[in-house]
């Protein structure tokens, strides 16, 4: 199975959703840079589960351990090891899973991809679980990106259809979108996560779920950053959006509108503000020719309801390859994207200074 990805920052992502552990080991980090443990627990505990009745119930610290790589807190050029513990785990709510595939869930090819013998706990090594050592990995990133005056941030564009007031792609609101980060739901309109709020208190009553999607904003990238065609910023960010499990859709800058637009209307108009060339508007979402133009990079990252629900579903039973019905029980969240939001930023901060690291900026 392909855990890893990167050229110059190598990551690897291992364990599974019920495995004693989980980790990340990241490779190609330049020594003496110090790591900010608590910036990687604040970061991490954004998306941890058991912290918000909008979430699963499952409780998990999701403390990072960092057993390799560094040195009294310092990294000293040997690869990153970082170490994260299961420890609210309940196996036996998937024992029946593995002669009953869930609809919409990795299951049934899984089982067909490793011959019956994949890990049907919590999803295995398929699990939203797994974002945990992304978002260790994602933290160490940030750092290294923020020295730069680079930073990454979202917010919840919508939820279950509800939106949220759009960031401004030519001049986000960075200090509100720092405020983001102590929000339960990071949204700008208190109202709109009101609302989305009831919808996933409705949908987990019925015993159903809702999806959503993530809005991000990169800013400080220089222009002229990746590569055309084949290693374009966008390949490198799809690439590592669509990996973080029940991602369905992504798009930069205007995406699927640009497509109802005229040329006049999407195309972005370039002028000097400041002694720099930037654009009036932002359509491309900060790249052009899958290279940055210097302006805010911008993208959407679209997840689908969580699978797991408590109807009953149309499935197959695989031991006698007869129709049949499930109904799945355990803890799962009503709507992955209250959690989401530091796995997208992880995502795209790993992915963008492996390109800067590549590009020698």
């Amino acid at each position: 199975m392909s855990a890893s990805f990167g050229e110059k920052l190598k990551v690897t992502v291992f364990g599974q959703s019920h495995s004693e552990a989980m980790g990340v080991v990241v490779d190609g980090l330049p020594a003496g840079l110090r790591i900010d443990i608590e910036h990687m627990r604040a970061f991490m505990a954004r998306r941890a589960p058991g912290g918000s009745p909008l979430a699963t119930a499952r409780r998990e610290a999701d403390e990072p351990e960092l057993v390799s790589g560094v040195v009294d807190g310092v990294t000293c050029g040997a690869p990153l090891c970082i170490l994260i513990r299961n420890t609210d785990v309940r196996s036996r709510d998937y024992d029946s899973l593995r002669r009953v595939p869930r609809p919409a869930h990795a299951d049934w090819p899984a089982y067909i991809r490793f011959g019956g013998h994949n890990d049907i706990r919590g999803g295995g090594q398929f699990s939203g679980r797994l974002t945990a050592p992304l978002c260790a990995a994602g933290a160490v990133a940030l750092q290294c990106l923020s020295a730069r005056g680079i930073a990454v941030y979202s917010h919840i564009a919508s939820i279950a259809g509800i939106p949220d007031t759009p960031l401004d792609p030519v001049s986000p609101d960075t200090a509100a979108l720092e405020a983001l980060r102590e929000k339960p739901l990071p949204v700008f309109d208190t109202q709109a996560g009101e609302a989305m709020a009831k919808a996933i208190r409705a949908a987990a009553k019925d015993g159903d779920s809702v999806g959503g999607v993530i809005e991000c904003v990169i800013t400080g990238l220089p222009a002229g950053a990746g590569e055309p065609l084949y290693d374009s910023v966008e390949s490198r960010l799809a690439s590592l959006l669509f990996s973080i499990p029940a991602v369905k859709g992504v798009e930069f800058g205007a995406g699927f509108a640009a497509a109802s637009l005229r040329g006049s209307e999407n195309n972005d108009g370039y002028t000097v503000s400041s002694g720099r060339v930037c654009t009036l508007t932002n359509h491309s979402g900060g790249i052009c020719g899958g290279l940055t133009t210097g302006m805010p990079v911008v993208f959407r990252a679209a997840f689908k309801p969580t699978p797991s629900i408590a109807h009953e579903q149309r499935s197959v039973s695989l031991p006698e390859l007869a129709d049949t019905t499930l109904t799945v029980t355990g803890r799962h969240d009503p709507c992955v994207v209250t959690r989401a939001a530091p796995a997208v930023e992880a995502a795209a901060a790993l992915g963008i200074y492996d390109l800067l690291l590549c590009a020698n900026l």
